[in-house]
């Protein structure tokens, strides 16, 4: 080969992601809230290459889909929506937002988020748990927002659920992965996917998760309230797609001395 001949690049094989029946290129997902206006909304979203966008059914309009609402956006059918139930206390609340959004025609992959502390919108593990057991029953492919509690995430994994979503940090922190042995230890036992929700605050973040194993990342405010949220977008997914290609490719060992890069044999 020549030197000025390019050398050919095999193609990564990146598995999907495989929620349930459904499957995914992108393991990014992104929240529709807190953006300037649709404009950037539906700039920052093509610019994150996410395929599913999750919507608050109780802080939106699900019925407006004249021009320039949300609802409009998305029914364009180039994401896949994930239904989520911000905004409850309760499992009963949730059950019932779930519901009218399925008979309004929403997919049955749902995101189940019931807050127990107003202050540090911590969820209410005991009514996540309960609501779950009955969407899973009424066939939802229920995606559950939880505390980074590896018992909770087996049981809820017990009960049915496609995936768990523990918090990296309390919602809107931004304060990156805080506990990444609990991440670590869910990791080891789930037969479902991981996904982190919530914390996530720059690129760096979103990179850690992937690195740890993690097999998708759920955000929100870290693009929308960015300087940059379009660009922000765009560092995101760059960032999840490389910490996953790195947790495949797997790091080298982490060494307290210096080990040359070159061989030591042979020197002149």
């Amino acid at each position: 080969m020549s030197s000025g001949e390019a050398t050919a690049v095999a193609p990564l094989n990146v598995a999907p992601l495989k929620i349930g029946s459904h499957s995914f290129a992108s393991r990014l997902i992104v929240g529709t809230g807190k953006y300037k206006d649709i404009e950037q909304t539906k700039a920052a979203l093509i610019a994150s290459g996410a395929e599913i966008v999750t919507v608050a059914l109780r802080r939106v309009n699900l019925n407006d889909r004249g021009e320039g609402s949300l609802m409009a956006l998305l029914a364009s059918k180039r994401w896949t929506i994930l239904p989520n139930t911000a905004g409850c206390h309760t499992a009963e609340e949730a059950l019932r937002t779930l519901r009218l959004a399925r008979e309004l025609g929403m997919a049955e992959l749902v995101k189940l988020e019931i807050i127990g502390d107003p202050r540090t919108l911590y969820p209410d593990n005991e009514q996540t748990l309960e609501a779950a057991k009955l969407l899973v029953r009424e066939g939802f492919v229920v995606l559950p927002y939880c505390m980074d509690d590896p018992v909770l995430c087996r049981k809820l994994e017990d009960v049915g659920c496609a995936a768990v979503m523990p918090l990296a940090a309390p919602i809107g922190s931004g304060l990156g992965i805080k506990n990444p042995y609990n991440l670590r230890i869910i990791l080891e036992s789930a037969k479902v996917p991981v996904i982190v929700d919530a914390g996530v605050g720059t690129a760096s973040d979103a990179a850690v998760a992937m690195e740890l194993g993690c097999d998708g990342v759920l955000m929100n405010t870290a693009i929308a309230q960015a300087r940059d949220p379009i660009l922000m977008a765009n560092a995101m997914r760059e960032a999840v797609s490389a910490g996953r290609k790195a947790f495949l490719a797997g790091r080298m060992p982490r060494r307290l001395h210096a080990s040359a890069s070159s061989p030591e044999s042979g020197l002149i």
